[in-house]
């Protein structure tokens, strides 16, 4: 049994207006999530904030403007996870939409060129390059945009990230998250902010009668993509995030999607028109976000660029070899991770912000192994590894945070408090990387446990599983469970409806080492429900009767659909 503790979602508002087609328990759950009527959940395209509103803007759509007009060579810089990589696809497609023709991209290989737009990636760009826009990236780079513009480029900025105390002298720069910028959403991924400069750009075109009667590009087919990057970074769900992802997921359940995504959703074994943001978060985009891991996000990127279904088929095949690879690593890395924190490495167990190091760990893949180990321990967790081979004298480290901590705040702290002991960093409050040199590892080690007991007590160490409360007896229906499927779009900061009952356990049998299957008995009316929890079993029997968080799911078996209970936490009742 885990530490969890569980805690019903309050009501943030009475429901109001609803439909009687709407079900009590959506209502229920949608006034958890700051959602009281109709108006706050329908996620219509032309509910979006205007792109207008987004600071930088003008000067962007300005410089693409006569980019476009000059017919000059434009080099997207992307990054290499599946935000950068949808945001860089949707940037070269939106782009030559809109009448670009000598559009290309880059993407920094981790271990060649670090992240971001690196002085070194700019030694690699074209001659010719006169204009470079960065997706996902460059609101650090203070160092690539000036030797980009050393060699005659203009630069457009276009990030989600926070800034540091300086910016870069781009050209233009477009990032919701820049100090005083006065664009209500804060929480658009990188690939949201390049498509609003697209959708401002065509505005800009439309305004000097660049488009020929009813041939104007329709950037909403880019929408897939949109989607796909969203969930996969983990931003925040907002209303604004919700209207794109809603349009994106429409695409690709009508069969709408680009040849690259049908072709990722082929591989993961998933159903296209069932397909819901779970599906895109835990099979789509950890296999573009593979490539970037352990080998070059190009072959992502490629991907998402083919019309051509076959080829898209080839590289989709890849692409899920890379994945399995990356979780061979992962799951040996996450295991000696484990080993590490129970004493056996003799690292102190008792630190509040954990940091792990182990000199054969990937660099790639140590935000997954910071992200297992949170779950677990339910404190920040850092993993490093070397940078490279020939460099091990560097480190790179990946965060992963907890609520109530700013990882990247308390990244800012230790600089303030060390100068020059982080050689760089940058990130989010749940997310943040970082490189220091091996021989101060220790020192940031203390460092950051140090900022970490300073800014958190025991209560919000103290792991909770947030539930919709109890759904009532003969609720348990397939019918609910596709409503509760598609009422969405759930992600980040909008998650799935979890529900918490009593059962008696009737049957349970392991399913492989680690999982459960289960059925269990309502006392309420008898009726018995099958259930099944992922990396549950521990050798020991579930109680015979318990508590159980789970989330009302279906259950797709040779064609043949049923609701089953995904459990989530299970406790003694």
């Amino acid at each position: 049994m885990s530490s969890i503790r569980l805690q019903r979602r309050p009501l943030l508002g009475e429901p109001a207006g609803w439909s009687d087609a709407v079900p009590a328990i959506l209502q229920r759950v949608y006034a958890a999530r700051g959602v009281f009527g109709p108006e706050h959940a329908e996620h219509r395209l032309t509910r979006l904030l205007p792109p207008r509103q987004l600071g930088g803007m003008r000067e962007a759509v300005a410089l693409l403007g006569q980019a476009l007009a000059d017919d000059a060579s434009i080099i997207i810089a992307g990054d290499y996870d599946c935000d950068g990589a949808t945001g860089t696809a949707v940037a070269v497609r939106g782009l030559r939409m809109l009448g670009a023709r000598r559009v290309d991209y880059v993407v920094p290989n981790r271990f060649v060129h670090g992240y971001g737009l690196t002085p070194e990636l700019v030694a690699s760009l074209p001659a010719h390059a006169q204009l470079v826009v960065t997706v996902d990236n460059g609101i650090a780079s203070v160092a690539g945009v000036a030797a980009a513009q050393a060699r005659g480029m203009r630069v457009i900025v276009t990030d989600h990230h926070l800034p540091g105390e300086r910016l870069p002298a781009a050209d233009a720069i477009v990032n919701p998250n820049v100090h005083g910028d006065g664009f209500p959403s804060k929480a658009l991924a990188g690939v949201g902010v390049m498509f609003y400069v697209l959708l401002a750009l065509r505005a800009h075109l439309r305004e000097q009668g660049r488009f020929a009667a009813d041939a104007e590009p329709d950037l909403s087919t880019l929408l897939d993509l949109v989607a796909l990057g969203t969930v996969a970074d983990l931003v925040p769900l907002d209303f604004n995030n919700r209207v794109l992802v809603e349009a994106g997921m429409k695409r690709i359940r009508s069969q709408r999607a680009c040849a690259g995504i049908t072709a990722l959703i082929e591989a993961s074994q998933r159903s296209v028109w069932a397909l819901c943001t779970s599906d895109l978060g835990y099979a789509v985009g950890p296999r573009l976000n593979a490539a970037g891991r352990l080998e070059d996000m190009r072959l992502g990127v490629e991907s998402l660029l083919t019309d051509d279904l076959l080829q898209a088929r080839r590289y989709a095949e890849q692409l899920s070899s890379i994945n399995q690879e990356r979780r061979d690593l992962q799951a040996t890395m996450v295991a000696e991770a484990e080993a590490m924190v129970a004493g056996a490495a003799g690292i102190d167990t008792q630190s509040v912000g954990v940091c792990l190091f182990e000199p054969g760990w990937h660099a790639g893949v140590v935000g997954l192994v910071a992200s297992k180990l949170k779950e677990r321990l339910h404190r920040p967790v850092i993993a490093f590894a070397p940078a490279s081979e020939d460099e091990p004298e560097l480190l790179r480290g990946s965060a992963r945070s907890i609520a109530g901590f700013h990882v990247r705040d308390a990244l800012a702290a230790v600089d303030a408090r060390h100068p020059g002991l982080i050689e760089r960093f940058g990130g989010h409050a749940m997310a943040a990387g970082l490189s220091l040199k091996a021989a101060g590892y220790a020192r940031f080690a203390a460092a950051f446990d140090a900022v970490a007991r300073e800014w958190l007590n025991e209560e919000q160490l103290q792991a909770v599983l947030y539930t919709d409360g109890e759904l009532p007896a003969g609720m348990f229906t397939l019918d609910l469970a596709r409503t509760l499927r598609f009422a969405g779009p759930w992600g980040q900061a909008f998650p799935e409806p979890v529900f918490d009952n009593r059962f008696e356990c009737f049957s349970w049998r392991p399913m492989g080492e680690r999982h459960l299957r289960l059925s269990l008995r309502d006392p309420r009316d008898d009726t018995l429900h099958d259930a099944v929890m992922f990396n549950g079993y521990h050798g020991q029997p579930p109680p015979a009767m318990l508590r159980a968080a789970y989330e009302l799911t279906i259950n797709d078996w040779q064609g043949r659909e049923s609701p089953r209970l995904l459990l989530r936490h299970i406790e003694p009742a």
